[in-house]
């Protein structure tokens, strides 16, 4: 009698270690590394990629966590370093263990980070607008792509102004494909490319390229600079009295030029973006309402700073639907359904399964003479729909590629 007494205490035991295991395990937080520039030439769009992050998280954890767990940051500042990313990267996925990954302002950061991510079987988000193309499961991208951004914009410019486009780009790969998508673009339209510039990341002299667009007499203005030191063209092309209406898909909505220099060097700008504080909108205000009483002093709340707060909601209903993993292969079959979405400021965004690139609002923003800004027109759930009909398809197979228009999946 006494051998059962006994077997059932140890049971009992056992279960009670099985229990307490479980409930330890469901208490550990959640790990997210955040990999940002907050130093660096970039960082003064990207510093608030992790405020974004971290608002969510304040969220999220004031409301009980992800299925019982909080979140917990892991960050470390890439000082626009590429190097930086690689090591940190490592650092992360191996050391730190997180369950998932945001980073990376620049493509190239994400290039050189991405094989690493790939190669460890990590999870990433990358919260930034770009040229488009990257069809690999270990990547979910918020950011906006061509598609969204240049097939509403150059078309509404050509009708409106004129079909003779000229482009100056960032000479890197996100200047060099996003020209090639104005340029297919433009011919698609039935304009003329009349001249196109690619300008090395640390130039901020742009005198001969003024003269070049002058002499060419362009009726629109592609504008795809990046980093501090190619702002600079802006004053100094309003100096020379170029008057040329200029289309974007980065400046204003990452580093609201509009602001930081004087009017009216950015007058008679068009950029399409999925957010800006300007937009007037119910959700826009509430979501601004609560940035600024936890980050009084943000200078700017731009679109990628929008991308990276509801990637984290995002992230949470991919693990809740997921039953509590953060397992990728979890994670991407609850991506593969096809209705992962959420409200964010901008409007709904939800996940396309086949690319893992998420639809927007598109807002073409206009900045007048005072730098002040009006929305001339706004495009609703926009979708990233060219991977997908190129050929990429994340539920069938996995790539780990970029494309580009002249370059798409191979059957």
């Amino acid at each position: 009698m006494t051998r059962p007494r006994h077997g059932s205490r140890l049971t009992a035991f056992a279960a009670a270690l099985v229990l307490a295991g479980s409930a330890a395990q469901a208490a550990e937080p959640i790990k997210l590394g955040v990999l940002e520039d907050q130093s660096g030439d970039f960082a003064l769009a990207t510093i608030g990629k992790v405020h974004g992050i971290q608002l969510a998280t304040d969220e999220i954890n004031a409301a009980g966590g992800i299925a019982g767990r909080k979140l917990e940051l892991v960050i470390y500042d890439t000082q626009s370093d590429n190097t930086r990313y690689q090591e940190f990267m490592r650092r992360v996925l191996q050391r730190d263990k997180v369950a998932a990954v945001f980073a990376g302002f620049s493509s190239a950061s994400r290039e050189a980070y991405r094989p690493i991510v790939d190669q460890l079987d990590g999870f990433a988000f990358y919260n930034n607008q770009y040229e488009g193309g990257v069809c690999d499961g270990h990547m979910v991208v918020t950011g906006a792509v061509p598609e969204q951004q240049f097939s509403t914009l150059i078309p509404w410019m050509m009708e409106k102004f004129g079909k003779r486009v000229y482009t100056i780009a960032a000479d890197y790969n996100f200047g060099q494909i996003s020209a090639e998508w104005v340029r297919n673009i433009v011919k698609e339209n039935g304009g003329e490319m009349v001249g196109e510039e690619f300008i090395p990341l640390g130039v901020s002299q742009f005198s001969q390229t003024i003269q070049n667009i002058q002499k060419a007499k362009p009726d629109i203005l592609m504008t795809l600079l990046v980093g501090t030191a190619q702002a600079s063209y802006y004053e100094q092309a309003a100096a020379a009295n170029l008057k040329v209406p200029m289309g974007s898909s980065v400046n204003v909505g990452q580093g609201y030029e509009h602001k930081r220099f004087k009017p009216p060097s950015l007058a008679n700008m068009y950029v399409t973006t999925n957010y800006i504080e300007e937009v007037d909108t119910p959700e826009s205000k509430a979501f601004l309402a609560k940035w600024k009483a936890k980050f009084p002093n943000e200078p700017y709340v731009n679109q990628e700073a929008e991308n990276s707060y509801h990637a984290v909601y995002l992230y949470k209903q991919m693990v809740e639907r997921a039953n509590g993993s953060t397992k990728r292969a979890d994670l991407r079959k609850v991506i593969a359904t096809g209705d992962v979405c959420v409200d964010a400021p901008e409007g709904k965004v939800c996940i396309d399964p086949k690319s893992q690139h998420v639809s927007h609002t598109i807002y073409l923003a206009k900045v007048d003479e005072k730098h002040d800004i009006s929305f001339p027109k706004t495009w609703t759930d926009i979708k990233p729909y060219w991977l997908g009909q190129a050929g990429c398809d994340l539920t069938k197979k996995d790539p780990m590629a970029q494309y580009t228009p002249s370059n798409p999946p191979k059957p």
